[in-house]
């Protein structure tokens, strides 16, 4: 015999869930440098060299790149840091 068994969400759950679904926008500019930038999200972000590396690129050829997702509370104060180093960034639902 088979059983199943059906997992349900409490409503906590979903506004965690819900919580995450931020992302932090990053914007291209004409004054910032690639090493700028990239510096910029290893240090705020936590990205790894080669991941500023990519994202970096992305924002120069299509003008933006999500650099990170999650909660508003975390993407907040990166956002911030990264408005404090000159980089245009705003998060986004």
């Amino acid at each position: 015999m088979i059983r199943f068994s059906y997992e349900t969400e409490t409503e906590e759950e979903v506004e965690v869930h819900n919580d995450e679904k931020h992302v932090l926008m990053l914007y291209n500019d004409d004054v910032n440098t690639f090493d700028h930038v990239i510096d910029s999200l290893v240090e705020i972000c936590g990205h790894d060299a080669t991941q500023a590396e990519q994202c970096a690129l992305l924002v120069h050829t299509k003008g933006k790149c999500d650099v990170k997702h999650g909660s508003i509370k975390i993407l907040e104060k990166m956002c911030l840091r990264l408005l404090d180093n000159q980089l245009s960034a705003i998060i986004e639902k």
